[in-house]
């Protein structure tokens, strides 16, 4: 038997749950304006992965890239969620570096 595929299911299986929670409490302390530079650490993760030597590491760091690259399209929607007051809403955020140009690009969906 070979248990690769389903360990890596369960360990997929997390990293996305995690994605889920850093999504919601990410975007209530720093703001949905951080996506441009959770979209570019998620592809650099994928593009690393590619020179892993070992499959663990290069499934899991594929996948955690996978994972933050979809978070960083879903930090405007939980903006949205949560000035609706869906979850909880923290006015003051930490704004990233370049916000003025950032708040011009229309944030990324799936």
């Amino acid at each position: 038997m070979n248990s690769f595929g389903f360990l890596l299911g369960i360990a997929t299986l997390f990293i996305i749950g995690l994605g889920f929670i850093w999504v919601i409490r990410g975007e209530r302390y720093f703001g949905y304006l951080w996506w441009p530079y959770v979209m570019t650490s998620g592809a650099l993760c994928i593009l690393g992965s590619l020179f892993m030597l070992n499959n663990w590491t290069s499934a899991l760091i594929g996948a955690l890239g996978a994972s933050l690259i979809w978070g960083s399209t879903e930090l405007k929607e939980q903006a949205v969620r949560g000035e609706i007051g869906w979850y909880p809403f923290r006015a003051k955020k930490i704004l990233p570096p370049f916000a003025d140009a950032i708040k011009k690009w229309k944030a990324p969906s799936l």
